[in-house]
């Protein structure tokens, strides 16, 4: 009887802990019903304008959508849509020396962002989302430190929707 006992505990743990992993992935976004995205082109409509910025941050998007989920990514129809605008852009100076000259320059970017889900309309949402990458006011601000400064925004902002629109942390 004993064994019994065992037997029927061992299947029960093994079959709750089976049942549990099924609704939960490392990225945090459980089940999706959806199995299409879209991503409409994100124009910069900031003051300052960045040739080039509007494209790689809407490719920056749909990459990591398409790396973090199974999702599809179409042009029209998507069972999920992005879109919205680079709302800002600017370098301002954020620190000064004695001789009243700046120390360090900080870069700040905001998307606004329109995000539906036709499969379930109470997730929908508009909100905007900003980060920033401060670098040395005596640094030139092209190259390689360009390309790192928008990495880092990128990713944040980026990561920042995924996490408002599937993972909703």
């Amino acid at each position: 009887m004993k064994i019994t006992f065992l037997k029927k505990f061992a299947v029960f743990t093994v079959s709750f802990v089976l049942a549990g992993c099924g609704a939960y992935n490392f990225t945090g976004t459980g089940k999706i019903d959806a199995s299409t995205f879209q991503v409409n082109f994100f124009q910069n409509v900031a003051p300052l304008v960045e040739p080039g910025l509007d494209r790689d941050f809407t490719l920056a998007l749909q990459d990591l959508i398409l790396s973090q989920t199974n999702l599809d990514l179409v042009n029209a129809n998507g069972d999920l849509v992005y879109e919205g605008e680079i709302v800002d852009y600017r370098i301002t100076p954020m620190t000064a020396t004695a001789q009243q000259t700046a120390n360090q320059n900080r870069l700040s970017m905001a998307v606004q962002v329109r995000f539906t889900n036709q499969k379930n309309q109470e997730a929908d949402f508009e909100r905007r989302f900003s980060f920033f990458f401060d670098f040395g006011a005596n640094e030139q601000f092209t190259g390689s430190l360009k390309q790192t400064a928008f990495d880092e925004i990128f990713e944040r902002l980026t990561q920042d929707i995924f996490n408002a629109s599937l993972a909703q942390w």
